[in-house]
């Protein structure tokens, strides 16, 4: 069932998302060389706790899946999403890291992602999480009432496609607010014209995850950790959108 949030509804979770986006700017400046994916975890769950919030991702399960133990997703290269933070995994210079964090407030949630260069990358990389961000932008502009939600998945799949990169297909975005996951699912490619109909008062996570190579995905045995199965690497944006009469309004920004 994909839930119409109500004034005070989009009231909370905009405080939420407005912490995320605060967070992922903060993990930004201090993403260098030598930095252990462990320290930028600590750095968010000082931030979310300083603002009364908590980590929607710390302890999260789904489908019986081991309690995720960050309070940040961090992946880096060839890992796609859900890299789990690590004393022992530090930075180097020309990685890139997607940081995703979710955060909940009075009951409910925002959610977003920016991935991040580590010192200098390679062109091919800065060209990667260009066209990944730009993808994200393509998608939400279709995120208007009476579209519907696969306009958003074509609009990031033409776009990513047309630059010669390639969409992972088993992850996907998500309806958020009252939960961290709700409906409707939102793949990142599909057919114009098919899927739920978009209408005002909806909240949705909208996130392209693109590779440089195939589409093709696996987890590993972590059980969190999903990394492109050519081993080349993948970028991740995301946005908290709300739906309503005019231009689609981006909920996380600081």
């Amino acid at each position: 069932m994909i839930l119409i949030k109500t004034k005070k509804d989009v009231d909370y979770i905009k405080e939420s998302c407005k912490i995320v986006a605060e967070t992922l700017l903060l993990l930004k400046k201090n993403v260098k060389p030598g930095i252990s994916t462990f320290e930028l975890d600590k750095i968010a769950e000082d931030y979310i706790l300083s603002n009364d919030a908590r980590s929607a991702f710390k302890g999260y399960s789904q489908g019986g899946s081991l309690k995720f133990p960050g309070c940040i997703c961090a992946s880096i290269d060839e890992e796609v999403v859900h890299g789990i933070p690590n004393h022992n995994r530090k930075l180097n210079e020309g990685e890139i890291i997607s940081l995703d964090c979710g955060v909940v407030k009075n009951n409910y949630y925002g959610d977003a992602a920016i991935t991040v260069v580590v010192g200098q990358v390679s062109d091919e990389k800065m060209k990667l999480m260009k066209a990944t961000e730009e993808s994200l932008y393509k998608g939400i502009a279709q995120a208007v009432k009476d579209n519907r939600v696969h306009d958003i998945s074509n609009a990031v799949q033409e776009y990513v496609e047309a630059n010669g990169y390639s969409v992972v297909r088993d992850l996907t975005g998500h309806g958020v607010g009252k939960r961290l996951h709700e409906d409707p699912s939102i793949p990142n490619y599909g057919v114009k014209g098919t899927g739920a109909k978009l209408k005002n008062g909806m909240t949705l996570a909208i996130e392209p995850m693109v590779n440089l190579g195939g589409y093709k995905v696996k987890m590993l045995e972590d059980g969190w950790t999903v990394v492109t199965n050519d081993g080349l690497p993948s970028a991740h944006f995301e946005h908290t959108i709300l739906i309503n009469d005019g231009t689609p309004e981006i909920l996380t920004v600081a």
